[in-house]
């Protein structure tokens, strides 16, 4: 296993992490027996960052439960997060906090995040609970070593929350093919000029880089070269970037776990050749071939008058024929603010058309944002939230 350090801290942190949400389950919970046995593994192969959350049902419980049977909680990070949509009250943060930290059996988070930070308005209204008191306190206790937020939404919103308060690290969705969406490449670069250690998350894309790829796109890896696998290709590219300090994973068995082991403990920063870098362009643009609205990502059109994220909007819709209507969806839902305060989705345009004046592609964004809303507009979403508490019906 290779390792990076974080800048702030000095942590010696594993280039892999293991991503707990996708624990290995036996009738609808999670696998305890199968889980410990992951967990041993993982720490063998050299992985000491292990990332789990309160909404991910048994997730934390199972966490506790497995790093207690192997004995090795101090020799290695516990990443989880605060849920900051079911907090009403200031009471609410210590209410989860204390419940995870039982959940976990133990008395400190590494890494603690505020789970899916997507805006300014969000940040603002946990301010007014008391967050910033709240975290200083928990830093102060030891109870929490480090504090971070992760992150669904678009490019700006990003760059105007890496300034609200004091981070300690971030994490973002990133890979080849979202290179120029929700934070993008920008975004990390940022972060990373800024001095924070920067998580990645969806390396894979749920699986949908491996799994989820066409024929062509598969045929165009093989032919650069056989022996590597899509996945391999997609943590490659992450690993190859120095910016990058830690890549999550939700391996689910030991199989899926080898593999990745073996990839991190042999790529490192600035590996990959001109030839090979310009492979993942070909895939792109096969990738892209289903694109129906033809979105760089630049921004130009933000900020939106109405508050709409049009990049991210864009991303999500061309994503669902990529990758299929679910996926895009899923997407959809946490980078246009479903689950957050303030909505920033297609439904809030007003037809303004200031976004085309400096639309460098004359894209008619007004109109394409139709098309957006049409296909996203009628679904149900029901957030893992504990005990899923409430439903949201999304209009």
């Amino acid at each position: 296993m290779r390792y990076r350090l974080n800048p702030k801290n000095g942590d010696k942190i594993s280039q892999l992490g293991l991503g707990c949400m996708r624990f290995p389950r036996k009738s609808g919970r999670v696998d305890q027996e199968k889980a410990n046995a992951l967990v041993e593994a993982a720490i063998e192969t050299g992985i000491n960052y292990f990332d789990t959350a309160y909404i991910y049902p048994g997730s934390e419980e199972a966490l506790g439960k497995a790093l207690k049977a192997v004995g090795k909680r101090d020799e290695v990070f516990i990443a989880s997060k605060l849920p900051h949509f079911m907090c009403r009250k200031p009471e609410d943060f210590d209410k989860i906090f204390n419940t995870q930290l039982e959940r976990l059996q133990t008395d400190r988070i590494d890494y603690y995040f505020i789970h899916m930070l997507c805006s300014e308005e969000s940040w603002e209204f946990l301010r007014s609970l008391g967050i910033e008191e709240w975290i200083e306190r928990k830093r102060s206790e030891g109870s929490v070593r480090n504090a971070g937020f992760s992150f669904h939404g678009g490019r700006d919103a990003f760059l105007r929350l890496l300034e609200v308060f004091d981070w300690d690290f971030c994490m973002v969705q990133y890979n080849y093919f979202d290179e120029h969406a929700q934070a993008g490449k920008y975004g990390v670069k940022a972060a990373n000029k800024m001095g924070l250690p920067v998580f990645i998350m969806e390396p894979l894309r749920g699986g949908l880089l491996v799994n989820g790829l066409s024929t062509a796109a598969r045929r165009a890896f093989r032919i650069a070269d056989d022996e590597r696998s899509p996945a391999e290709w997609a943590l490659q590219w992450l690993f190859d970037q120095q910016e990058v300090t830690m890549v999550l994973s939700g391996m689910s068995d030991t199989a899926q776990l080898s593999e990745n082991s073996a990839i991190a403990g042999k790529a490192g920063p600035d590996m990959l050749s001109r030839g090979e870098l310009a492979v993942y362009k070909d895939v792109v643009e096969i990738l892209h071939g289903t694109v129906k609205i033809p979105c760089t990502g630049c921004g130009y059109c933000m900020p939106c008058p109405a508050g709409v994220d049009i990049p991210a909007c864009f991303s999500c819709y061309n994503g669902s024929y990529a990758f299929g209507l679910f996926s895009g969806m899923s997407q959809y839902v946490q980078v246009t603010g479903f689950t957050t305060h303030v909505r920033h989705d297609a439904s809030q345009c007003i037809s303004c058309g200031k976004c085309e004046e400096h639309c460098p592609q004359g894209i008619r964004i007004p109109e394409e944002l139709t098309k957006v809303k049409k296909r996203m507009k009628t679904f149900f979403i029901k957030p893992v939230m504990g005990a899923a508490r409430k439903i949201i019906k999304v209009k």
